[in-house]
């Protein structure tokens, strides 16, 4: 099980709910480490010196900020300490608002605020209330140093903590071109928006976690695995694992929209998690069909 990141305390008003703070999320990213191909030994990062080529010892790295090219400010320790906020473990609710007024761009990671023992009527009086009322503490917590925006809302039994993106950490929209807003201006026609209706409505679905999963990493950890057992049996040599690929639209490309929407209805798929084996399975099928192995054509010639 998960270490608390720390044990402290929601805070609102006058009341205080002890909690732990939990990840609420798990890394499954595949980490790589880089080797010397000579003689498979780790190939380690070092602190040179960008003039003299030469290392630098940890006790004379010092922090700095680059205000402009090639000019840096060099901070202290105590500089970063003075600057840093009050190491407190407490989620400070500033007020509560509706959730459905922060878009997802604000949203950026989950904790679980898993309750201590003897706090669990506060933790659930402030759930249900959140609950029957629709709301969300907006709060500001401190997590390792640096202090983050957060939104406290309720997940079936759990209270969950959303860390938030400031507002000076996104992107504002005007600095992109995108289509406006009316419709006509580009061409479409009354039955593509029709047909486009019925094909989102043929593909709606209810939301199943389990049904999606990182097949990247699926693939990628075939391939390691029978890499591994390649080099148990001092094998070089492994077959690369391959998928079918979509084929995808070429940019500005003339497309025929009421072509592909009437196909889409045809097929129906509905769920794509669910057809998409299916679908690279049949595409295989087709692939092999128009262009047999070698060994297949061996074969056929025999015969």
């Amino acid at each position: 099980m998960a270490r608390p990141i720390w044990t402290g305390a929601i805070s609102f008003g006058l009341l205080n709910i002890p909690v732990q703070l939990m990840p609420a999320e798990r890394r499954i990213d595949l980490r790589f480490h880089m080797l010397d191909s000579r003689n498979q030994k780790r190939v380690r990062y070092e602190r040179v010196n960008a003039d003299t080529g030469e290392e630098v010892p940890w006790k004379d790295v010092v922090k700095a900020f680059e205000y402009s090219k090639g000019n840096y400010v060099v901070l202290e320790e105590e500089d970063i300490r003075n600057a840093a906020p009050e190491s407190k473990e407490s989620v400070d609710i500033e007020a509560f608002v509706d959730p459905e007024e922060l878009g997802p761009m604000y949203f950026d990671r989950p904790y679980y605020l898993v309750p201590t023992r003897k706090s669990e009527k506060g933790y659930v009086l402030l759930r249900e209330t959140l609950r029957d009322l629709k709301k969300a503490g907006l709060a500001r917590v401190v997590i390792r140093t640096r202090e983050h925006l957060a939104l406290v809302l309720p997940d079936e039994e759990a209270l969950v903590l959303h860390l938030l993106r400031f507002p000076q950490e996104l992107v504002d929209r005007d600095e992109y071109s995108f289509p406006g807003k009316s419709d006509r201006s580009y061409k479409i026609a009354p039955r593509e928006r029709e047909m486009a209706r019925q094909l989102v409505s043929s593909m709606s679905a209810p939301f199943k976690p389990s049904d999606y999963r990182d097949e990247f990493r699926d693939r990628l950890s075939k391939v390691i695995q029978a890499r591994v057992k390649a080099k148990g049996k001092g094998k070089k040599r492994v077959e690369p694992v391959t998928d079918a690929h979509d084929e995808h639209q070429e940019s500005g490309k003339v497309v025929d929209f009421m072509a592909l929407l009437k196909k889409s209805i045809a097929d129906n798929k509905r769920t794509p998690a669910a057809t998409k084996k299916a679908g690279a399975k049949a595409k295989k099928t087709a692939v092999a069909r128009r262009h047999p192995a070698p060994a297949r054509k061996a074969k056929a010639r025999a015969r």
